[in-house]
This record gives structure tokens, sequence and C-alpha cells, in this order.
């Protein structure tokens, strides 16, 4: 019984982890690419962010609440949703003149 149910729970963690969606935004010369991203509606995606610039950013989001600072040269995984469909505005807040994206929910 308890091989069972300790399967029973790896299928399910393991399915959890390969439903999970991804995308992929890079900074460089502080701008992101792409700047628009299309991600699905009412479900929890993860974007992860490389910051190719020596300097650092802030990734924050003008329509949905989220601040996060990625050191120059590095990565940061951000979870965002679920959100309703719609267009979802973020920025660069240290470079907010050119460092501006939108999250496209369908």
């Amino acid at each position: 019984m308890k091989k069972l149910l300790i399967a029973a729970l790896f299928a399910t963690s393991t399915t959890a982890m390969a439903a999970e969606t991804r995308f992929e935004i890079s900074i460089k010369d502080h701008m992101f690419s792409p700047a628009e991203v299309t991600i699905p509606a009412n479900q929890r995606v993860k974007l992860v962010v490389s910051n190719e610039d020596a300097t650092p950013e802030e990734f924050e989001g003008e329509d949905f609440t989220l601040e996060k600072v990625i050191p120059g040269n590095s990565k940061a995984t951000i979870m965002v949703g679920p959100f309703e469909p719609g267009r979802y505005e973020f920025v660069g807040e240290f470079h907010e003149d050119t460092a501006k994206g939108v999250l496209i929910v369908e």
C-alpha cells in the first residue's frame, strides 16, 4: 500500500512539473526581448528572465503587482498569473524609457 501511495504522489508531482508553462524573456541593452509575450489565460506561468546587461534591472508589473530586481548577467524565475484575458504591461523600472513589455493573455 505504501509503495502504491508513493508511486501515486510521484506521478502527480511529475505530471504537475511537466504541465508547468514556461516563457523566456531577455533583457539586453535595457530592452526586453521579446517585448510581447502571449501566455494562457487563467493559468499560473513561469517567466525566466535573463538579464544580459552588466547592470541590474527591476522587472515591475504596471497592471499587476510584481517587483523583482534581477542583478546584471543573471537570471530570475518569476511566477505570474493566473490572469483574465487582456494585456498586462511590465517595465524595467531602472530604464523605463526603453525597457517596456506586455503580457498578452489569451
